[in-house]
């Protein structure tokens, strides 16, 4: 049964009985005043989530729309024959918004945003005319919108250097929701990327980004570059909290949209976000497309950062240093200070609770508080208590129970610790 029925049998029964029946308006869909908009921008999976995201809008459904003589489904719209065929349906996604807080326009001008309205038949790596920009509307007043809409952002798009538009605007015929595993299908994978074929070029010029950034101090040395989302991303944002606000290395880590990275030279394809890139002055050494988990990212910096020395065998192996090495026999008397994990640059032990055990490691009566966690060793058929920095999750070392005044004595690698002075 339709709301609006369900509403008028509600007033019905008040007329009829006299019964005072009142529903709250932000309870009762009957009364919102909904409308839709059906829009293709490549791949449906991150123009759902960008949409989904935005204020005022209800739901975002992804789906196809615009085809003849081809079934309205993955499997048959992205096959080897149907992409060039200008009958087969577009992948679309259909939004439910309210007007009364977001306007068709408004959702127009984040639709032209969000992806690359110039190319045809195509987003970035995406090629196929299921691919396409493409607007269906269900009425003349919003046909009229989008075609302002696509009016005003052509000369924007001039001014910077993009050709022509080539996104469509007509009428929606029928909407087909694709298959249930594409729905909310970047929310069902959190370890992927949001494809991003952006612009950059904004309605509101005050809230432009840079097309440039200043990469001179990116031309020496090793560095980490993120390429970054110019809208909404879940997976960057996730690896922001997972893993880029807890480093601290002596590697600098740096973020930079698609636009902003003149004068690097890379190999990796720049449309998905978040992608990693590891530089040596100024040139690509490795790259990866999508979210890293900690483990991941520490992994392929230790490569990048300490190569196949000892130190990596100790972090990534659980190797252990040589009694009395190099390393230690710097750090056993250094002044006070602070020891940091190599590759985060976590604090994780304090001078102040070192002392001399004689075994030729570095020993402390306790870590700082919350920097490493305890797992359980068996190997070599002892059993032991292992210590893994918190942030980077590297092998430090063991602990035991056999300290001064019956302390524990944590028996830590030099190699994979630095040295800061208090």
């Amino acid at each position: 049964m339709r709301l609006s029925s369900c509403f008028n049998i509600l007033i019905g029964f008040t007329l009829l009985f006299g019964a005072s029946v009142q529903a709250a308006p932000d309870t009762m869909p009957a009364t919102r005043h909904l409308d839709s908009l059906v829009v293709g921008a490549g791949c449906f999976w991150g123009v759902e989530k960008r949409f989904e995201a935005m204020e005022g809008v209800v739901d975002a459904v992804s789906g196809y729309a615009d085809g003849r003589g081809v079934k309205p489904t993955y499997k048959d719209i992205t096959r080897r024959a149907n992409q060039h065929n200008p009958d087969n349906h577009a992948e679309v996604v259909q939004i439910t918004f309210n007007p009364a807080v977001i306007s068709a326009q408004t959702l127009l001008q984040r639709y032209f945003e969000m992806h690359d309205p110039t190319q045809l038949n195509r987003q970035g790596n995406d090629i196929g005319t299921q691919y396409r920009s493409i607007i269906l509307t269900n009425s003349d007043q919003q046909a009229e919108v989008a075609q302002q809409v696509l009016a005003a952002y052509q000369p924007l798009l001039t001014q910077a250097g993009y050709g022509s538009i080539t996104t469509v605007i007509k009428p929606l015929e029928t909407f087909y929701p694709a298959e249930k595993y594409h729905q909310d299908y970047i929310a069902k994978n959190p370890n992927g990327y949001c494809p991003d074929h952006s612009t950059g070029v904004r309605f509101d010029q005050s809230a432009q980004q840079p097309s440039t950034a200043d990469n001179s101090g990116l031309l020496s040395g090793k560095h980490i570059l993120v390429i970054d989302a110019e809208d909404f991303c879940p997976y960057c944002k996730k690896f922001k909290a997972d893993v880029a606000d807890h480093y601290q290395g002596d590697i600098p880590l740096h973020f930079r949209f698609a636009s902003q990275l003149d004068g690097l030279s890379l190999k990796t394809p720049t449309w998905a976000t978040p992608t990693i890139i590891l530089l040596e002055d100024g040139k690509e050494v490795f790259g990866r497309q999508g979210y890293m988990s900690p483990e991941q990212f520490y992994l392929l910096l230790g490569q990048f950062k300490l190569g196949k020395s000892e130190a990596f065998q100790v972090a990534f192996e659980e190797s252990t240093d040589q009694r009395f090495c190099k390393q230690y026999e710097i750090f056993k008397n250094t002044p006070d200070g602070v020891f940091v994990d190599k590759l985060s640059g976590a604090v994780l032990f304090d001078t102040r609770d070192r002392f001399d055990s004689g075994t030729g490691w570095l020993s402390f009566t306790k870590p700082v508080d919350g920097a490493v966690i305890e797992k359980p060793d068996n190997s070599y058929g002892m059993q032991r208590t292992e210590i893994r920095a918190k942030v980077s999750g590297i092998h430090l070392g063991h602990v035991f129970d056999d300290g001064p005044n019956g302390k524990p004595r944590y028996c830590i690698n030099a190699t994979v610790l630095d040295f800061i002075p208090r």
